[in-house]
């Protein structure tokens, strides 16, 4: 079990080019066969977020698989959703806000990985809502995108945006209260050697 959700990611992750192929060769306006592969997507996500809580599968390898195949997925149908819908310059500005919230976070994991030396926090509730929200944003507009006024798209849109900028701004909190607790913490180390080497010259015999 200890491998299963590794395995559910990987398979995600090779979602993301069958979703292209999927989404540009269908001629309709509702992308059928790319809808059902993007609910496989997100049943294996569940379900890989499942059996690792389930069976206290979580591995280092999988805390990157995992969030990985989200990230590469959305963005990737975000993009074709663009590229079909270029008029409306919402799409771009939800796919630059997409990416630069993901650049954003991904340089934060890496500073406090490679600095602080301190594990990434892991998903908060604000992140999660977001991400499901842009699952069903997306999902929607490739499903009833003929039958969706303009303002209802921009507003769609624009909900999925400010919950991802909102997630941004809690995970930028999370990331800087730890890289404050990290100086912290080697100065009171360093003030506990100090005390040490004291007290152990005032303990060495004359």
């Amino acid at each position: 079990m200890k491998v299963v959700p590794n395995i559910l990611s990987v398979f995600r992750i090779c979602l993301v080019p069958v979703f292209v192929i999927a989404y540009f060769l269908d001629d309709h306006d509702i992308k059928y066969y790319a809808i059902l592969v993007y609910i496989i997507a997100g049943l294996s996500d569940f379900l890989d977020g499942y059996v690792a809580r389930r069976f206290d599968a979580q591995t280092k390898i999988g805390k990157v698989l995992d969030p990985l195949g989200d990230k590469l997925m959305t963005f990737t149908v975000l993009i074709c959703i663009t590229i079909t819908n270029f008029s409306n310059y919402i799409f771009l500005g939800a796919v630059i806000v997409f990416f630069v919230k993901e650049i954003l976070m991904g340089i934060g994991g890496l500073v406090i990985h490679k600095i602080a030396q301190d594990e990434i926090p892991p998903a908060n509730f604000i992140g999660k809502t977001s991400t499901l929200v842009f699952f069903v944003v997306c999902a929607a507009l490739m499903l009833f995108r003929t039958h969706l006024s303009n303002f209802a798209i921009v507003l769609m849109i624009s909900i999925a945006m400010c919950l991802s900028l909102i997630a941004l701004a809690v995970y930028i909190t999370s990331y800087t209260k730890i890289m404050k607790a990290r100086p912290k913490k080697t100065n009171s180390g360093e003030i506990e050697c100090n005390q040490q080497s004291v007290q152990d010259v005032n303990e060495t015999p004359q």
